[in-house]
């Protein structure tokens, strides 16, 4: 049955596009030094990135991660953003391999991620490690990522109840992570139906020392982001904060020309005294408009004094004119500084590459609203963009804000460098094919000689050599005779028992005819046989009485050695 509608000729209004509206808070905690943690929250999409590896580098893992997938932040995927998220982060885990590779000093980074990418009114989730996502639609809170961890793994099992897992002394130990461990890491990957007004909450685990039940309250009860991001993080905090904590709020939502700008506030006048080294610089994620034209405020655990990274700091979007002045100098200018502003000439500068390599991921940073927390908001207020050795810093920038691969266009240092890597294992094959083709002519030759031995108390002919190489046999036997071993002189047996070598078959063969005619091989010796042909002589005869004739005898057969053959 046709609807009201259709039966009057009117259509049904277009479904409006989804976009996020969002909030994202990080701080140190009370214990940590430095903030391994890094967060981006964007209209459509919001990572969190969880780094470990402590001095040697977590902030670097996670800073890289994220700021190698912002470029995903936008809603054009004309063949689908099915496999998107998979392959940047199957990506930004080889990125952590190539900074290992060039700096050893960094082996053993790792980084959590967990991400969602909204196209259309789908909803494209990525996991790895313990960072987690939480869901609240229609009332029902419920965590969407499973940990990967090992204390997971035995309540999975069956062998750890759920409330002994915060005590267990194996409750950090990760089974899954990016990093240089793992060249294509296992990630959970899903696809899930959205609906306007639903809540997201991606946070690091540093938020696991607030109890679930408060965190689920929190998230149900306060309804602007940015505060419930606070609060959060102010939980934490008061709870001792042993670890990094960083929280991103999201809310799905039409977009709407009120909503347009989604996180754009009004432009914060830069304070002088505030210090350059702030590491959280970004275009905030308010929940609303209203919310949007209100300064953000330093107050209580936000404050210097409280010794957390101060929240957000308002950004504008930049235009044409102001985005690459804006980027210039160590923390992003407002529009209230002069658009032929630039800072100090920088030609003497030995990091330039990093700074030119910051002043492009501002601009690309300040195109779109967003919220850049953690690690990955010092990197990129600071210069400190991680880096590969072998890329210019220009294709380094454009395959952050592209993501276009660039293997076919690397440097000749990179090349060199797998060149030689590869020159010890090409040595290697080409010694062992010396090696294999040396044992299988030494077998060939062997082949083509033989000997004559004992083989089941038979004589036989064998073709080889009589020697074994571990458990292979160097010959086998050609044929076997009819003369039995007991048939043949004694020391003749020893010496077949011994081998006989021959020159070839015939020679063989005729060593074989010796032996059934002659008993003996036929081979010179220096030694007798210890047999004899018997001789006669004259047996003892009477004599007379003369005393010249005295009777002689002798034995009636005498051993003469032969000594013209061997046996």
């Amino acid at each position: 049955m046709a609807s009201p509608q259709a039966s009057e000729g009117k259509s049904l209004p277009p479904e409006l596009p989804l976009i996020m509206r969002y909030a994202a808070r990080s701080d140190v905690g009370r214990v940590r030094s430095k903030n391994d943690d890094s967060a981006y929250a964007g209209r459509h999409l919001a990572v969190v990135a969880d780094g470990m590896g402590g001095h040697a580098g977590g902030d670097v893992a996670s800073a890289s991660t994220v700021l190698d997938m912002i470029h995903l932040d936008h809603d054009s995927y004309p063949d689908g953003a099915e496999t998107v998220l998979a392959d940047e982060i199957q990506t930004a885990n080889s990125l952590l391999s190539e900074l290992v590779h060039v700096d050893p000093k960094l082996a053993g980074m790792g980084t959590t991620v967990t991400a969602l990418l909204l196209e259309g009114r789908r909803l494209h989730f990525a996991h790895i490690g313990d960072s987690r996502a939480y869901r609240l639609r229609n009332g029902k809170f419920e965590q969407i990522s499973v940990d990967h961890t090992f204390v997971q793994r035995l309540i999975d099992e069956g062998r750890l109840r759920p409330e002994e897992a915060e005590t267990h002394p194996h409750k950090n130990v990760l089974m899954r992570v990016l990093g240089d461990v793992d060249a294509s890491p296992e990630l959970d990957l899903d696809e899930l139906d959205v609906e306007p007004g639903e809540r997201w909450l991606l946070c690091s685990d540093g938020l696991n020392y607030v109890q679930g039940a408060v965190v689920e309250q929190v998230v149900r009860e306060t309804k602007d982001l940015a505060e419930c991001a606070d609060l959060l993080v102010e939980l934490t905090l008061a709870n001792g904060a042993p670890d990094n904590v960083t929280v991103v709020l999201l809310e799905i939502v039409e977009e709407t020309s009120d909503n347009l700008s989604t996180a754009a506030v009004d432009v914060v006048p830069e304070a002088p005294a505030l210090p350059k080294a702030d590491p959280v610089k970004s275009a905030p994620g308010k929940d609303s408009a209203s919310d949007a034209a209100a300064p953000v405020k330093e107050t209580g655990a936000n404050s210097p004094a409280a010794g957390r990274v101060t929240p957000a700091v308002t950004r504008p979007e930049t235009t044409s004119d102001a985005g690459p002045s804006a980027a210039t100098g160590p923390a992003p200018a407002g529009p209230g500084k002069p658009a032929g502003t630039t800072e100090p000439p920088t030609a003497t500068d030995p990091h330039l590459g990093e700074h030119l390599s910051a002043e492009i991921l501002r601009e690309e940073l300040a195109s779109r609203p967003h919220e850049l927390v953690g690690a990955a908001a010092t990197a990129a207020d600071t210069g400190s963009i991680p880096t590969i050795a072998g890329r210019s810093v220009a294709r380094r920038a454009a395959t952050v804000l592209t993501h276009k691969a660039e293997q076919d266009r690397q440097d000749p240092q990179l090349l060199v460098a797998r060149k030689r890597r590869w020159l010890t294992p090409a040595i290697a094959a080409v010694l062992a094919i010396f090696v294999v083709a040396g044992l299988w002519l030494g077998y060939a030759w062997t082949q083509t000689r033989y000997y004559v031995g004992e083989f089941e108390q038979h004589v036989a002919i064998f073709n080889g050599i009589s020697q074994s190489l571990g458990p292979f046999q160097l010959s086998k036997v050609e044929a076997t005779t009819n003369i039995r071993m007991d048939s043949l002189p004694e020391f003749t047996q020893q010496v077949v028992r011994q081998t006989v070598p021959a020159r070839d078959l015939a020679d063989a063969q005729q060593i074989v005819k010796n032996l059934q005619e002659k008993g003996t091989t036929g081979l010179p010796v220096n030694c007798p046989t210890g047999t004899g042909k018997p001789t006669s002589s004259p047996t003892p005869t009477p004599s007379g009485p003369s005393p010249s004739n005295r009777p002689t005898s002798s034995p009636t057969s005498t051993a003469v050695p032969t000594c013209a053959v061997s046996p």
